[in-house]
């Protein structure tokens, strides 16, 4: 009678029969012939991943999204914690451009991304000004998200409370969020809140 294989190695054995999440990813890519990943691309891929590998196939769409980018294709994909690719010359502008680790930060922040967009604007850049918008409404359902979470310390939270304002305020207008926001920080709710 054989000898029982142990359980590890048998582990070991499944693993390397079935293909990995990458190569399953990029094979469909390939199979239907996606240029551009939107929701429905992303959704199919999902689901192959789960037909294949069943519980083993739930991937996030952000390691979708990377497996992607790395191969070249372009991300079109609006996640929350997914980047879209950027194509150039607005890449090399406002990538990593977008902050908001505390206040100080975001405004500085602001402060780029309102630049870049009145430069767009004067040049009537549509895809430049929809970019640092996109950029602008990311960055505000991300803090929305970090003022929601319970596991982040309250005084955090509210920060990041206030940062979704600012963002609010910035993508309702845009002319005026400067002023808004001098007046906002002298105010004396935000004294009390934030003590500057």
């Amino acid at each position: 009678m054989p000898a029982r294989l142990p359980r590890l190695f048998l582990d070991e054995l499944m693993a390397r029969a079935s293909p990995s999440k990458k190569q399953i990813i990029l094979s469909v890519c390939a199979e239907k012939g996606f240029q551009v990943i939107r929701r429905a691309e992303m959704q199919a891929i999902r689901q192959e991943l789960h037909r294949q590998l069943g519980d083993r196939g739930a991937t996030s769409a952000a390691y979708i999204a990377q497996v992607l980018q790395q191969a070249g294709h372009i991300v079109e994909y609006e996640d929350l914690y997914v980047d879209s690719s950027m194509p150039e010359p607005y890449a090399s502008r406002l990538k990593d451009a977008l902050h908001f680790h505390d206040l100080a930060s975001t405004e500085a922040s602001l402060l780029r991304l309102h630049a870049a967009h009145c430069e767009y604007q004067k040049t009537n850049d549509r895809a430049g000004m929809s970019l640092v918008r996109s950029l602008l409404r990311k960055g505000k359902q991300r803090a929305e998200s970090l003022a929601a979470n319970p596991k982040i310390r309250p005084e955090k939270r509210r920060e990041k409370q206030e940062i979704a304002a600012w963002f609010r305020v910035w993508l309702q207008t845009p002319d005026l969020f400067f002023d808004w926001l001098e007046l906002r920080k002298r105010s004396e709710e935000f004294q009390n809140l934030f003590g500057r």
